[in-house]
């Protein structure tokens, strides 16, 4: 079994940062592609920031520039560093892992999501 878990969203200004966590644990063999989507109310999942097992990200067009998606192959992490902030980044965040299980197993596995409300 694999769990993942979130942290990090909250309230901020328009102009301020905030950085998002997640963790992945449990029968895990291999991650490939880790991510971020977020969905805002009213409207569908979108991706906002995905980077592959050889840290090559990609991102959104409304978040290039002001956001940084990092993460640490040994403990398994994502992060994203959100800078710059607006209030149409307003949404439930969710992170994103494609896993390879201790039994072969080939999953995509979704966090429980953080809110990231941006004040104007």
């Amino acid at each position: 079994q694999v769990q993942v878990v979130e942290s990090g969203g909250g309230l901020v200004q328009a102009g301020g940062s905030l950085r998002l966590s997640c963790a992945a644990s449990g029968s895990i063999f291999s991650i490939n592609a880790m991510g971020w989507y977020r969905q805002a109310p009213g409207k569908q999942r979108e991706a906002v920031a995905v980077i592959t097992s050889g840290s090559n990200p990609n991102y959104a067009k409304s978040v290039k520039g002001r956001f940084i998606i990092s993460r640490d192959n040994a403990k398994n992490t994502v992060d994203l560093q959100m800078n710059r902030l607006k209030p149409e980044d307003t949404a439930v965040y969710y992170c994103n892992v494609a896993v390879v299980t201790s039994s072969t197993q080939y999953l995509q596995i979704w966090g429980q999501g953080t809110l990231v409300t941006v004040s104007s």
